[in-house]
Formats: C-alpha cells, structure tokens, sequence
C-alpha cells in the first residue's frame, strides 16, 4: 500500500465484507506526532485460528485467489515506524484492529487523501454499514457519523450530488487540519 488511506479503505472494506452494521475509525495525533488508527466493527468477527494467523500473507478468507496481503502490510509499515498492530476479535462480536505509526519516521508511509478516502467509503456503502468518523490531535477535534446524517436528510439519499458535495466539504473541514501532515 503506498500510502495510510490505502490501508483505511482496506480494513474498512473488510469490516464490510464482515457483515459490519457500524464501522468505527479513530484517529490520534499526539503531541509526538505517533498517529493511532482504531478500527471497531459489530461484524462477524474473527474465529480463534484465524485470529492467530491473520498477519500471515497466506492466510485469507478469500476463495478467489490464496493471498491476503491487507493486514500483513499494514503491520509491516506500522512496524517500520516503531509503531504496531494489534487486533481483538470474537466470533459473532466484532473487530478491533489498532495501528500505530510515527508519522515523523522516514519509513512511515503518507497520510494519501485521507478525506477523499473517508468520503469514498460512504458512498461505496450508502445503505449500510453507518460509519462514525472521529478524529483527535493538533489540539482540535472532529466527528462525522453518517447516522446523523440520514437522520438530517429525512429521507434524501446519501448518494445525491448536493449530499456527496457537503459531506465532501464537512469531512475536509474538519479532518484535514488533524489528518494533513
């Protein structure tokens, strides 16, 4: 994955796959500039064996091809900052998968477009699962959570052009000044 989006489009994807019907992602920016990433989902969640080995390129639960490069390349750039992995998971429970990096290591990959990614989630999955969006660092705060806004909408579809344009414009205005280093 060349850069951290990459990695969040494709651990939320899999909370999808999960059969999530909340997808949770956080984001800390502390005061060494060390970002954690907290993935939580009410999906499927992970069986004990397949917990133990998922960091393994050559374990997936994919039937179309023998590989599952996601989570072992998260951990290895993670790793390469100092940084780590580590998830929780349970039959029927969820997920909780957890990141971190230091984001002033020379190893440590770009942040991508981190609000476009965020917005492409959501418009990938308009139905379900809500996504709650949260950011902490710098000294400011964000949230986004897509309950909400259905709730405001009444009805108007997530995928309406003059919706995508304002979630657009509300996630950038409020995550890029954590998010962009």
């Amino acid at each position: 994955m060349r850069d951290l989006s990459m990695h969040v489009l494709d651990i939320a994807q899999n909370s999808v796959k999960a059969h999530a019907k909340t997808v949770s992602i956080s984001f800390t920016v502390d005061e060494r500039d060390r970002l954690t990433i907290v993935f939580t989902d009410d999906g499927d969640g992970m069986a004990p064996q397949l917990l133990a080995h998922v960091t393994d390129p050559f374990t997936t639960t994919r039937t179309t091809r023998k590989v599952g490069l996601g989570i072992p390349l998260l951990l290895e750039n993670a790793e390469r900052t100092g940084g780590g992995v580590t998830i929780q998971s349970a039959l029927g429970a969820g997920t909780t998968l957890t990141a971190v990096f230091d984001l002033r290591h020379i190893d440590c990959p770009s942040m991508g477009n981190m609000c476009d990614t965020l917005l492409t989630l959501v418009l990938l999955n308009p139905q379900t699962p809500a996504f709650v969006f949260t950011a902490r660092g710098r000294g400011l705060e964000a949230d986004f959570d897509t309950r909400e806004v259905q709730r405001a909408l009444d009805g108007v579809p997530l995928n309406n052009p003059d919706v995508i344009q304002w979630m657009r414009d509300a996630i950038e205005e409020e995550f890029k000044p954590i998010l962009e280093v």
